[in-house]
This record gives C-alpha cells, structure tokens and sequence, in this order.
C-alpha cells in the first residue's frame, strides 16, 4: 500500500502510547478460554514449543480479540488471518515460536518491529517484559492502541513509524522481533541489540518463501542461524 502523503508527518513526528494499566485478560473471564487452552497444547506446545512462560503468555492473550470479526470463529485455528491494509496476524505456532526463541520474561526490553493488531506485542507484554513495538500504517497503529488500551495490557509502549531504524531512544534492547519480511537485516536494527541480545526475523523476496533468521550479537560481533522457511508480508518503509 502506498501510505498517502497526510500520514507521512505523523510517521516523522511519532505518535506514542503507554499502557500503565490492569493485567491482561484472565483465562477464567473469557468465554472461549478452553479453545485457547486447546490452541496451546495441540497447535503450539504438540510442536515443540515447550518455554512455559511463553506457553503462559499465549494461554492468557485473547487472540480471538485480535482479528477482525469475521475472522474471530478462525481465531484458534493454526493459521494467519487478514487484518486489513493488506497485512497478517501470524499464526499460533509461528507466534508461539518467536517469542520462545529470544527468552523473554520479567526484567527483559523488547522491541518489535510490525505491531500490526497487537497480538505478538500482547504475547511478549504477558511474558513480563517491557514492550516497545513500532507500527508503520497509521490506521493499524491506531485500531491495535485501542485494542491493547482496552484489554489493559501494561509495560507496552507503541508508535507509529518506519521499524527501519528502530527505537534508539530506549535503546540497547535484550531482544527484537520483525514480523514482516526484509530482503536484509537493517543495520539500526543490529546496532540497537544489546551485547548477548537476539533478534529474530524473516528475510527473503517478498511473497515468496523467506529464511526466519536469528541474529545474535556478542560484543561487535554478530551471528545467524537459519531456523526455518516462513512466508511473512513485505517489510514496509516510508515513502
């Protein structure tokens, strides 16, 4: 999509949002608690993602709240569902996987890259960590600043803007995670990883099958495993 020239000012200024709010949604206060539950053991944990505190986080988050309504009957199914402006929300195992492999919890800082509805960010701020996740379309920025407003989720701040160079500001970061695929690994985005800091993230051609990668950073020295083929949507930037 090409983003219209009103929104451009708005990327450059930065609109900001914190969430000092209540805990997220409680398993036992959600009507479809046991399809989550389901999700998890079958889908996730079935397929070797066995790091309870993400297991934890992704029986807590409401992902049926994430996608649009006539998508919410598919919301527990193993697969990504459209979110509008032509993006994706990730599917269960995919997201259960990345949030596994850079090892959050309490005491982390985390960026993301591609908040798109929400969904990833909310997994991540339920592990403990504190979230910094960047959005490039405003009108993905402003609906998923609602929805985690709404649904309370706290230690998350968000912005909208181009994810290319990062958030230097609260910079260096534990981990990050890229939920769109580039063609390469963004230099800011390396420079922003903490020593011992990870980064995972999909790079190849866009819409076709791309190489989920993770980066690891000791020192000035940088490393990358292949993990597994993926098929993100295309890594925006501003115009």
């Amino acid at each position: 999509m090409r983003i219209q020239c009103e929104f451009i000012a708005a990327i450059l200024i930065f609109s900001f949002f914190c969430f000092p709010l209540s805990p997220t949604v409680s398993a036992a206060a959600d009507e479809r608690a046991r399809e989550r539950h389901a999700m998890v053991k079958e889908q996730i944990a079935a397929r070797g993602v066995t790091d309870p505190v993400t297991l934890k986080a992704l029986q807590q988050v409401p992902r049926h709240r994430f996608v649009p309504a006539a998508q919410s009957r598919y919301a527990y199914e193993d697969r990504p569902l459209p979110i509008g402006q032509g993006q994706t929300i990730s599917q269960p195992f995919i997201v259960g996987y990345m949030t596994e492999i850079i090892h959050p919890g309490p005491g982390k800082k985390i960026l993301e890259i591609g908040t798109g509805s929400g969904y990833q960010a909310a997994v991540l701020a339920a592990t403990g960590a504190q979230v910094y996740t960047i959005e490039i379309i405003p009108e993905l920025a402003a609906s998923a600043a609602a929805r985690l407003q709404q649904l309370g989720y706290r230690k998350l701040m968000a912005k909208t803007a181009d994810g290319y160079y990062g958030w230097a500001e609260h910079a260096p970061f534990d981990a990050i995670v890229v939920t769109a695929a580039t063609e390469f690994v963004p230099p800011p985005l390396i420079e922003q990883l903490a020593d011992g800091g990870l980064m995972v993230i999909p790079v190849g051609t866009p819409y076709f099958v791309q190489t989920l990668l993770l980066i690891q950073r000791q020192g000035e020295t940088t490393s990358s495993t292949n993990l597994m083929p993926v098929r993100f949507v295309p890594f925006k930037r501003a115009e």
